[in-house]
């Protein structure tokens, strides 16, 4: 009888631990989001590629937040191809946030895999589409069965070809100098001259000069020929038969100089530059340009210029693609503060009226303290 009861009481003990047993394991049944995952940034209508800007950032890829229902990772994979069934693709990179960045020499690589080039000689088109998507998977390994993908994004990319754009040609004027943002470096980003719109000869610049002294380039890359001084007067090495002096700037600080290469006559004069507003962003719309005008879907599409430490009234944007059309620009991505140009094509000074660009592929420049800009026709080595 006490066997029977032990071994009764044996049996009622292993149930009882299965029992606890069952009741502690969890089992997390995950869903996949029924939101899915989209990309939720604005996108330019081109992407220009150029050697001289790989190493710039062409897009940052935002996406909204997945929720798979399940207390673990989500790991986040851009995916990039050439063709938009996704046949093959590459995987730009990986990540656990909700954006990527892609550089203007990975766009680079995706049309040259597309079959797109630069070479004028060549039949091979230098416009096409890249295409991209984003995967989102639970955990670390992109095999898991739990995952989601987002619409295919075609995005078209241009290549210009090597050669001078389409566009107006003037002589540009280039500074160099340890009185300047370049310093002695003649291919530096040299910042130019602004031309008048109605006389070819005569340039115009105000801005911040350090102490120092500094010349005038016609081409960047180049020594020959420039401009700077001779007993006072002005002159180019062409002129003289030899290098001129430099244009000594004894104090730093913002000055107005202008030069006539007809004349060849120049003024520098000290600028009070304590009141002039200084601006967080200076961009370029319209519809002549890639962007168009801002309306109620897209108020900020501006084309962003970008200025230095150097001298924060001067701004910069590169590879600007135009189309026949009319453009302006605007302070802090509003229409408070606007400037145009009207018939005054490459160069001149705000008018108020849309500047009305011709089609081609730019470097334009502004200066936000005399309203002045200039279109420069990009020139693409070959």
């Amino acid at each position: 009888m006490k066997k029977i009861l032990i071994l009764l009481f044996a049996f009622v003990s292993l149930l009882g631990l299965n029992s606890c047993s069952s009741d502690d394991d969890v089992v997390f049944i995950a869903q996949p989001d029924v939101e899915g995952i989209n990309f939720i940034n604005s996108f330019n209508d081109t992407y220009v590629l150029t050697s001289a800007t790989s190493g710039n950032i062409a897009e940052r890829f935002v996406w909204n937040t997945v929720d798979f229902d399940v207390p673990t990772n989500i790991t986040y994979e851009l995916q990039a191809s050439t063709s938009s069934d996704f046949s093959s693709f590459d995987v730009i990179g990986s990540t656990s946030e909700n954006n990527l960045a892609i550089k203007v020499s990975q766009l680079i690589t995706l049309a040259t895999d597309a079959g797109l080039d630069n070479d004028a000689e060549t039949e091979a088109p230098n416009t096409g589409q890249v295409y991209f998507r984003i995967k989102a998977f639970a955990g670390n390994d992109g095999g898991n069965a739990l995952n989601t993908s987002s619409e295919v994004k075609s995005i078209t990319v241009v290549m210009p070809e090597a050669a001078v754009e389409e566009g107006p040609s003037f002589k540009e004027l280039y500074l160099v100098g340890d009185a300047t943002a370049a310093g002695w470096n003649n291919d530096n980003n040299n910042t130019p001259l602004f031309r008048d719109s109605e006389n070819e000869n005569q340039y115009y610049f105000t801005g911040y000069f350090g102490a120092g002294a500094f010349k005038l380039l016609d081409m960047k890359g180049a020594w020959q020929p420039q401009w700077g001084i001779k007993d006072g007067s002005l002159t180019n090495s062409e002129l003289l038969g030899e290098d001129p002096d430099a244009f000594p700037v004894a104090t730093a600080g913002y000055y107005t100089f202008t030069i006539n290469t007809e004349d060849l006559t120049y003024t520098f004069e000290a600028y009070d530059a304590s009141a002039a507003t200084t601006y967080d962003v200076i961009g370029i719309v319209g519809a002549g340009t890639s962007v168009g005008w801002p309306n109620d879907d897209n108020p900020t599409p501006d084309i962003k210029m970008t200025n230095s430490d150097f001298d924060k009234h001067i701004w910069q944007a590169n590879d600007v693609v135009l189309t026949d059309g009319a453009a302006k620009f605007r302070a802090n991505l509003a229409w408070d503060v606007n400037w145009g140009g009207g018939e005054n094509f490459p160069s001149g000074q705000a008018t108020g009226d849309d500047i009305m660009v011709q089609a081609g592929t730019y470097t334009v420049w502004f200066n936000d303290i005399t309203s002045r800009y200039t279109f420069i026709p990009v020139v693409v080595a070959e």
